[in-house]
C-alpha cells in the first residue's frame, strides 16, 4: 500500500505540531474542569469554569487549523493521518466523561458513541487489511464537529450557571441538549452509513 511522501521536514510538520500540542492540552483542560466542579459542587470556581471552556473551544479549532495546514502546505503525512483522529477522539471522550460525572450528559450517549467509534474504527482496520481505504465522509465529520459544539455549549452552561445561578443556564442547557441529541443521531447515522459503504469488505 503507498504512503504518503515524506516532507522535508519529516513528522514535525506545522500540522502535526498543532496535533500533538492539542493532546498535550487535554489533561491541562481536563485538570481546569475537574477542579472547577470537584470540590466545589456546591460553589463551582468560575475562573476555573470559563477557562476549562475557552481552553477546550480552542483545543475544537485546532482540529481545522492542522487539517488547513496540512493540505495547504502540501504536508499530509502518515503521522498525521495516524494522529489526528486519535486527538479527536480523545478530546471528546475526556470532555464526555467529565460531563457524564457532573450530570450534563447521559451515559448511554456516551455509550452509544463509544461503541460506533469502536466499530468504525474495527471496520477500518478490517478494510485496511483489505487493501481498502474508507475515508471520513461528511456525516462522519458532521458528526464531529456537532458534538465538540454540543460540549462547548455544555461547558458554557457549567460556567454560566457557576456565575449567574442555575436558573439563568436554563436556555443554555436546552440549547446543549438539542445539540447532544442531534450529535447522538448522526453518530448512529454515520455509523451506519460506514458500515454500508464497508459492506463489500464484511461480507467479502
Amino acid at each position: 500500500m503507498p504512503h504518503s511522501p515524506s516532507p522535508r521536514g519529516g513528522i514535525w510538520t506545522p500540522a502535526n505540531v498543532v496535533t500533538c500540542v492539542r493532546i498535550l492540552f487535554i489533561p491541562v483542560f481536563m485538570v481546569l474542569c475537574d477542579l472547577s466542579f470537584r470540590g466545589h459542587a456546591e460553589d463551582p470556581s468560575v475562573p476555573l469554569a470559563f477557562a476549562a471552556f475557552v481552553l477546550y473551544m480552542l483545543l475544537s479549532l485546532t482540529d481545522k487549523v492542522d487539517g488547513y495546514l496540512a493540505r495547504s502546505r502540501g504536508e499530509v503525512t502518515d503521522f498525521g493521518k495516524f494522529l489526528d483522529p486519535i486527538a479527536d477522539k480523545l478530546l471528546v471522550f475526556s470532555a464526555l466523561l467529565l460531563l457524564m460525572d457532573m450530570g450534563y450528559v447521559n451515559l448511554w450517549f456516551v455509550f452509544v458513541i463509544l461503541v460506533r467509534e469502536f466499530l468504525v474504527s474495527a471496520l477500518r482496520m478490517v478494510a485496511s487489511a483489505a487493501g481498502v481505504v474508507i475515508a471520513a465522509d461528511r456525516l462522519g465529520k458532521a458528526k464531529t464537529a456537532v458534538t465538540m459544539v454540543a460540549i462547548c455549549f455544555y461547558l458554557f452552561t457549567f460556567a454560566f450557571g457557576a456565575l449567574m445561578g442555575d436558573a439563568a443556564a436554563s436556555m443554555p442547557l436546552l440549547v446543549s441538549d438539542a445539540l447532544m441529541v442531534a450529535a447522538v443521531v448522526l453518530t448512529v447515522v454515520s455509523g451506519a452509513q460506514y458500515f454500508w459503504n464497508g459492506r463489500s469488505v464484511i461480507f467479502s
